[in-house]
């Protein structure tokens, strides 16, 4: 076979014979963007209250490059070095060049165990084993037969056999890199040009791997009326590459995307598999190898704003503030200055500081006006307005929120919730939890042919008043009489009440017969 290759290559060489068409092309790269910006888009599918998995994020960035790219005449390919390990290939928009875009390729193979033995397959490596007795090494020459998916077929001299199979420890030792892959992703355009030139060039793009979300930390006053409300702009990143000096924004609102993430082909791992009687787990990975697929992503982990080693905190209360505009149905959350997004990292922006913000904490029950429990803790929850009379009057994105309040001159951690894109003027209710203080419970007192008649009872073992709110579930009110007046919320019967220091409250109902 050898012999046999190189009188071709030595015909070729006598005869001048034409190199294939592919090897004409001239091929020019281009390392890094001139300037780039990265916009940010949250999961489409992820609750607010929901943080984000740091290890498994769903939400997409569109990126938008400028560079600089000197081609000569006749045909090149352009490969634009640097691009996100996420990039979606079809996403791909390239423009400047004077005639255009000839052919677009999908990403350039990124180097990785996998991707290196399927792009060697045919080839000649080195084998090395290491007896497990003496410790001696031993090189073969092997051709690999296989690709990277399951048992790793090689042909030595002795065979056909699979890699890691024969129970003792071995590797593979590779020649060279395949010029085909990449150490950076890599998207590549082919272009034709009359002449040589250097043309300004704009490459924008979508990127899985991404993701943000707001961080609300809001300060009760004293008297639990009013709030100091700082958020952050959390930017979450998973991809492999870093983006420096970026133009950042993030986009708030619902958009309409399919799902879809980078193709996990561009670097792959390498995946080992012996036939039953192999003993490969028995033997201990080398270096460069790489065993089974990693575990599924664990639960999503809190993203908060004292996690200093995973998050970058840019900004603060008298510098760098992101700034919102309207963009229709969506809100654009810009950063004023150019920063890094990094590689797997986040980054906090303050965006949002308004003190003051008046306030209600409220205790609320939704409930079955005929289900008779006993001491039903209420639903704890804080509430405004989303009105400059409040102290807002501008777009909440969703996000987490932790309410503190002051006791000796110290932060005290009294409530978690969370709150969904609020427009401006729009009610804000952010549920903190249950109160064991604050209970009540539905009791029968009567029971005639008419109706049934009940007594709710609240109970209150704090030292201030509170609001409390019942929300009956019932859609019509037909047999359904209380012995007041009630308010209604969304179409049901709803009593507020204010329930005194160490006090109770009671309201009596009934339901009609038929009803009941």
């Amino acid at each position: 076979m050898r012999l046999g290759r190189k009188i071709l290559l030595a015909c070729a060489a006598l005869l001048g014979c034409a190199a294939p068409a592919a090897f004409a092309q001239t091929i020019v790269p281009s390392a890094a963007p001139d300037t780039v910006s990265v916009t940010v888009y949250r999961d489409p599918n992820r609750s607010p209250a929901r943080a984000p998995n740091l290890n498994w994020l769903n939400g997409y960035a569109l990126i938008s490059e400028t560079r600089q790219v000197t081609i000569p005449a006749g045909e090149s390919e352009v490969r634009f070095e640097g691009v996100a390990s996420g990039i979606l290939p079809q996403s791909a928009i390239v423009s400047g060049f004077p005639d255009g875009v000839v052919e677009r390729n999908r990403d350039a193979y990124l180097l990785s165990p996998g991707t290196l033995l399927d792009r060697s397959l045919g080839r000649r490596v080195h084998l090395r084993r290491t007896s497990l007795a003496t410790g001696a090494v031993r090189e073969h020459e092997a051709v690999i037969r296989s690709s990277a998916d399951g048992a790793v077929v090689l042909q030595t001299a002795e065979g056909f056999e699979a890699l890691r199979c024969t129970g003792l420890p071995e590797t593979l030792v590779y020649d060279r890199v395949p010029a085909e892959l990449s150490v950076r992703p890599t998207l590549s355009v082919r272009v034709r040009s009359g002449a040589a030139l250097t043309a300004n060039v704009t490459l924008s793009y979508l990127a899985s791997n991404f993701d943000w979300q707001a961080n609300y930390v809001a300060t009760l006053s004293p008297g639990g009326d009013r709030a100091d409300l700082f958020a952050w702009l959390t930017l979450a990143s998973n991809d492999d590459t870093s983006f420096p000096n970026a133009n950042t924004q993030a986009v708030a609102g619902e958009l309409n995307r399919e799902a879809a993430r980078a193709d996990p082909a561009l670097g792959r791992a390498l995946q080992l598999q012996c036939w039953p009687q192999g003993r490969t787990s028995d033997i201990p990975l080398l270096d460069g190898d790489f065993g089974p697929p990693p575990p599924p992503p664990p639960p999503p982990m809190a993203m908060t704003a004292v996690d200093s080693e995973r998050i970058i905190l840019t900004g603060s209360r008298i510098a760098m503030r992101a700034e919102q505009e309207e963009l229709g149905d969506v809100k654009l959350y810009r950063i004023p200055e150019p920063v890094t997004v990094a590689a797997n990292s986040q980054k906090q922006v303050a965006f949002l500081e308004q003190e003051g913000v008046r306030v209600t904490m409220a205790y609320r029950r939704l409930l079955d006006p005929t289900d008779t429990t006993e001491a039903v803790p209420a639903q704890r929850l804080v509430t405004t307005r989303n009105r400059t009379a409040e102290g807002l009057g501008l777009p909440l994105p969703a996000g987490r929120l932790v309410l503190f309040a002051n006791a000796s001159d110290r932060p005290i951690l009294i409530g978690e919730g969370f709150l969904r894109d609020h427009a401006v003027g729009e009610d804000v209710e952010i549920v903190l939890g249950t109160s064991t203080g604050v209970r009540s419970t539905v009791e029968l007192i009567s029971d005639t042919a008419d109706g049934d008649d009940y007594r709710l009872t609240v109970t209150n073992d704090q030292t201030r008043a509170v609001r409390f709110e019942a929300e009956f579930r019932i859609d019509e009110e037909s047999g359904f009489r209380p012995a007041r007046r009630l308010d209604r919320r969304d179409g049901r019967p709803l009593w507020t009440v204010r329930v005194p220091a160490g006090g109770t409250a009671m309201l009596r109902y009934r339901i009609l017969e038929g009803d009941r």
